[in-house]
């Protein structure tokens, strides 16, 4: 495993991580602020500097799997004021948690046109890290999608339940949510549920296989 290791390719996948979980992050952080809460604005996460996003854990996980296998990890999340927005707090609560994948996608989307009008030539760093850009930002927005706690996903899912049900859920998530979270990226499992939708779109927004 090691005896393969590429730098330059750790160091790319390694960019084109940090770049999605801040902007990840930001998106979150710029939703809320954008609805009336002004709690991320004041925790100064309504920034663009990774500083301000990335976790300390989240970070170390994200090197290690990018050494021994496909990188994952994930950002500090963005902490808001249900009571501060001035729109509905379950609906605001959909629109903040489903800003962060929705993020990934856009600049998944936007690579994907430098990859098409062939701004870098074929074999080019740039063009090798804009490949890894948008398949890594796609991973992040269906990973950031399941509906297990801490993702994105779970709050998606409890906002759409009755509330009663939705704190059953939260409850259940919060004792087991991230047990399970840590099962299905330590077992790959994750990689045969992401895998071929992910694949599918980057097929889709690049016009090339993986």
């Amino acid at each position: 495993m090691l005896e393969n290791f590429d730098i330059s390719q750790f160091l790319m996948v390694m960019v084109a991580l940090v770049l999605g979980i801040t902007v990840h992050e930001f998106a979150h952080a710029i939703t809320a602020d954008r609805l009336g809460d002004p709690t991320p604005r004041s925790q100064g996460r309504v920034t663009l500097s990774p500083a301000s996003h990335l976790d300390p854990v989240g970070t170390i996980f994200m090197v290690v799997s990018s050494v021994i296998g496909f990188g994952i990890g994930w950002g500090r999340p963005v902490l808001t004021n249900p009571g501060n927005y001035r729109i509905n707090p379950r609906v605001a609560g959909s629109l903040v948690a489903f800003a962060g994948p929705l993020s990934n996608l856009v600049i998944a989307a936007f690579f994907s046109i430098l990859i098409r009008l062939r701004v870098f030539p074929p074999g080019d760093a740039f063009f090798v890290l804009s490949n890894l850009i948008v398949l890594i930002n796609i991973y992040l927005f269906f990973f950031n999608l399941i509906p297990l706690y801490p993702l994105d996903g779970s709050h998606l899912l409890a906002n759409s339940m009755p509330p009663a049900m939705a704190d059953a859920y939260y409850r259940f998530m919060a004792q087991w949510g991230f047990l399970i979270f840590l099962g299905l990226v330590m077992s790959r499992v994750l990689g045969t549920i992401i895998g071929p939708p992910a694949q599918a779109v980057f097929g889709f927004l690049t016009g090339m296989p993986i």
